[in-house]
């Protein structure tokens, strides 16, 4: 459940604080007061993309914060828009990625809008709605890995088949890759190994004299190691007296053990640099062969030898010629077999739940006035090769107004408030099967009004039964059903829009049902919002 959420400098809204509560809450106001700002503020805590036309003018960036309740457990979220459209999310007051927060609280809430009519006029989308309720995530899941191994296995044949048909060119091609490869015989790194030691080859002279001068510096008669064991002698000879000074001495005893040390280094190392104009030849030509290899056939050593393994492996399926197709065959035969198999369990599954899905939706519509209405689940079976990773089979739910009309796309016959009402009707069916904790709906009741319309609230106040319901609404009639009641209002102050959100509550939300019904608070207007209010049920 989201408690409550915090938004600043967003669009319209300066500040405001929601505190939400289970059950159904509506948002209402003056068109343009911020409510669907609101609903965009929740969309940015669930991942959506922001820019800096979100961040309130003037101002150096929006913030929102969200506070949620998961299984007992307190969980926040919160967004950062900057004025230059640069997003930063933070999860728990940890840093996180706009997909962490997706991941987090996505499944946590259903939002829709008016937009989404046209998700359900697509016949696209159906496939995906019908089996949410269906349950079949395990059968399509099962289909679609059978759907990629038939598809790869088919890719494969092809591709030997391809290869087959231009057989000597494409041998030759390979064999050539192979034994340039193999006449060089790299091993994975050795460029790397080589280019690091060449400076020490083609300096070998410099850095030979370099570490024997230092070394005489250092050991050599009257060098520095000479010096500092007589200042060891001459600090030798007052030991004890003062502290201080043996702490001194201390210091150069251990500079004269690390010089020693770096002379016994500077020799090894002396001595094991060697000029060796031939080790130097042929560092550099296997590199340049290397180098050759590279870019001929990498852009990497490994990628060569990647490639060089690929290539063998292609010779010895060409090799085998027809039997290597015979066995792409059968791997493509098993796959097709699996794969009908899988799309068999999934029509099963599919055709379990239409019948079932057909009468939950045609109850649901039922009490949304619409006590007429009936459903079916078009299930068309595709040839297949056009069988797609939605199933071997187009899905598409078909309505019809009345008992006795033939069912039809519903992007045919369906009005507009006919289409919020069967989408409201499908949230509230899948639903039940998602138990998805919030629904949160942007003014979906567009085009109905009337006793549709305290219909719409009834079941939008079921619907907030077992969990969190946030509606934006024109209408009062859904607005008179609600557990909570928050207005948005915006007024206008120092040349600047400034929206702000209370609750009401008694005297208060009469008066705004009121505004709802005539756009005034008139005696008449206020007997209306209370009747309204009293036949929902509604405490005030």
């Amino acid at each position: 459940m989201l408690e409550e959420l915090h938004v600043r400098d967003l669009a319209l809204i300066e500040e405001a604080w929601l505190e939400l509560g289970p059950g159904m809450t509506v948002l209402t106001g003056e068109t343009g007061a911020g409510k669907t700002v609101l609903v965009g503020a929740l969309k940015l805590l669930l991942g959506e993309r922001a820019d800096a036309t979100n961040v309130r003018a003037g101002t150096p960036e929006a913030l929102v914060e969200g506070r949620f309740v998961i299984g007992g457990e307190e969980r926040t979220a919160r967004r950062r828009v900057s004025a230059d459209g640069r997003s930063r999310c933070y999860l728990d007051g940890e840093m996180a990625s706009v997909g962490g927060l997706a991941d987090e609280f996505g499944p946590l809430v259903d939002l829709h809008g008016q937009h989404d009519h046209q998700e359900l006029l697509r016949p696209a989308s159906h496939a995906g709605l019908f089996d949410r309720f269906a349950g079949s995530g395990d059968a399509l899941e099962s289909y679609r890995e059978a759907f990629r191994a038939h598809a790869c296995a088919r890719m494969e044949l092809e591709r030997l088949l391809e290869a087959l048909a231009d057989r000597d060119r494409r041998t030759a091609s390979l064999v050539s890759l192979v034994e340039d490869v193999d006449g060089i015989a790299p091993d994975a790194g050795e460029d790397d190994a080589i280019t690091a030691r060449l400076p020490r080859l083609r300096h070998a002279e410099k850095l030979a004299a370099a570490s024997a001068a230092a070394h005489r510096a250092i050991d050599g008669e009257e060098g520095a190691a000479e010096r500092v064991s007589e200042a060891i002698s001459s600090l030798a000879r007052v030991t004890g007296i003062d502290s201080a000074l043996d702490e001194i001495a201390g210091e150069v005893a251990a500079a004269d053990d690390a010089l020693r040390a770096a002379a016994a280094r500077l020799r090894d190392y002396g001595e094991g640099v060697d000029y060796d104009p031939v080790a130097l030849e042929g560092a550099e030509a296997r590199l340049a062969a290397l180098t050759t290899l590279k870019r001929n056939y990498g852009p990497t050593l490994d990628d060569v030898l990647a490639r060089r393994e690929e290539a063998a492996a292609e010779l010895a399926a060409l090799g085998e010629g027809e039997a290597g197709v015979g066995r792409a065959r059968e791997a493509v035969e098993r796959a097709e077999h699996a794969l009908l198999a899988a799309a068999g369990r999934l029509t099963d599954v599919r055709g379990a739940a239409a019948e079932p899905f057909e009468t939950r939706l045609a109850q649901a519509a039922r009490d949304l006035a619409m006590p007429t209405a009936r459903f079916e689940v078009g299930r068309t079976p595709l040839s297949r090769d056009s069988w797609t990773l939605e199933g071997p089979e187009r899905l598409e739910f078909l309505y019809a107004p009345a008992s006795g009309e033939p069912a039809r796309p519903l992007a045919r016959i369906a009005s507009g408030g006919e289409v919020s009402r069967v989408m409201l009707a499908l949230k509230g069916v899948l639903g039940e099967a998602d138990t998805v904790p919030v629904l949160v709906f942007d003014e979906i009741d567009a085009g109905i009004g009337g006793a549709t319309a305290t219909a719409v609230g009834r079941r939008l106040r079921s619907l907030a039964s077992d969990r969190q319901v946030l509606v934006v609404t024109h209408l009062a009639q859904v607005a008179a059903f609600a557990d909570a009641h928050l207005v948005v209002e915006k007024a206008e102050a120092d040349g600047r829009v400034h929206t702000s959100v209370h609750t009401v509550s008694g005297a208060d939300r009469v008066a705004e049902v009121a505004r709802m019904l005539s756009g005034t608070a008139s005696d008449t207007s206020l007997a209306h919002a209370r009747e309204l209010l009293d036949s929902a049920g509604a405490s005030v």
